[in-house]
């Protein structure tokens, strides 16, 4: 049964991050008709809806309610459904291939930016060792974004911008995923779809409000018939799929071993482009290697950090159980 367990939650987050992967390359051949900011709108209202039919169908109406978390929910489906989406493909457009790379990149970077949000919300400094692996990963992304090419600082004026809206986007994204721990009484359906509404919701104010001000163009039905099977695969492959299949891999594995199939996510992003023609350099390699590097290194170091904990827990089960005691008295 555990050997069972194992497999089923190895293939579901592998499914989820090779989806991920596929993404940009998709988004990519979408982005050339269609403006990044209405892509992203219509493809998480029909997830949003989507989602929302399941809800109903599997908790019921009641689902529905805030709760009094109406704020929380709205913060974070604003920074994942509005602020990720949209600044992401925003970023990779403006990059052109480039920028399907380095929002593929930033992907996979999300471990690491955690550990700098927590740093900040906290104001507690993470251990050295857990900075060296954050050093590292930056150093790889580097790599990859400058493909070892001293043209490009030169160029940086042009290549900032994307890269601090794909950045940022990636945060909002980490936001979202460490908000999730505030819901831990709900389903992830249902923190899913309520945080998608909403997040769906304020697209659609931006969205509005910025075609009335003609600073966006309405597409037209022809513009989006014509990414009929780009929007169809981003959302029931990434939009849903993804979702759901990480979710149930990550229970069945736990965050700690299912977080290192993240790294398939460049990986299918560079077979893709290979595919499509696009020539990977030597430095795109060995920047995603040093990527995969640091985050199987942070992950052996956190295995080792929990062992020395429940270590240190066997040898003397006196003094924690009253540690224990004290805490839930405080």
């Amino acid at each position: 049964m555990f050997k069972k367990q194992i497999i089923l939650g190895s293939l579901l987050c592998l499914i989820a991050s090779m989806s991920w992967g596929a993404m940009f390359p998709v988004a990519h051949l979408a982005l050339q008709q269609i403006d990044p900011f209405y892509f992203s709108f219509i493809r998480y209202v029909i997830v949003a809806v989507i989602l929302s039919a399941m809800l109903w169908f599997k908790e019921g109406r009641a689902s529905f309610r805030f709760e009094g978390r109406g704020k929380a929910l709205l913060i974070y489906g604003t920074m994942a459904f509005t602020v990720y989406n949209m600044f992401v493909f925003l970023g990779q457009q403006l990059m052109g291939e480039p920028g399907t790379v380095a929002a593929s990149i930033m992907e996979v970077l999300m471990p690491m930016i955690s550990i700098l949000v927590v740093w900040i919300t906290t104001r507690k400094a993470p251990k050295a060792s857990m900075l060296t692996s954050v050093a590292i990963a930056l150093a790889g992304a580097l790599l990859v974004i400058t493909k070892g090419e001293l043209a490009f600082f030169m160029m940086a004026g042009q290549n900032l911008m994307p890269l601090l809206l794909i950045f940022v986007g990636v945060v909002g994204w980490v936001v979202y995923s460490m908000g999730g721990s505030r819901f831990g009484d709900w389903s992830i359906l249902r923190y899913s779809t309520l945080t998608c509404l909403l997040g769906s919701a304020v697209s659609g104010v931006i969205v509005t409000l910025a075609s009335a001000f003609q600073l966006l163009p309405v597409p037209t039905w022809d513009t989006i018939f014509s990414i009929k099977y780009e929007m169809s695969f981003m959302v029931l492959v990434p939009g849903l799929a993804a979702l759901l299949s990480w979710n149930a891999g990550i229970k069945l594995l736990t965050p700690l071993n299912g977080i290192l199939f993240i790294n398939f996510v460049p990986i299918t992003t560079f077979i893709i482009m290979a595919f499509q023609g696009y020539r990977i350099s030597s430095y795109e390699i060995i920047g995603t290697l040093l990527i995969i590097f640091a985050l199987i290194r942070h992950n052996a170091l956190q295995r080792k950090s929990v062992r020395g904990r429940q270590n240190r827990r066997s040898f003397t089960p006196a003094r924690d159980a009253a540690g224990d005691i004290v805490k839930t008295a405080q």
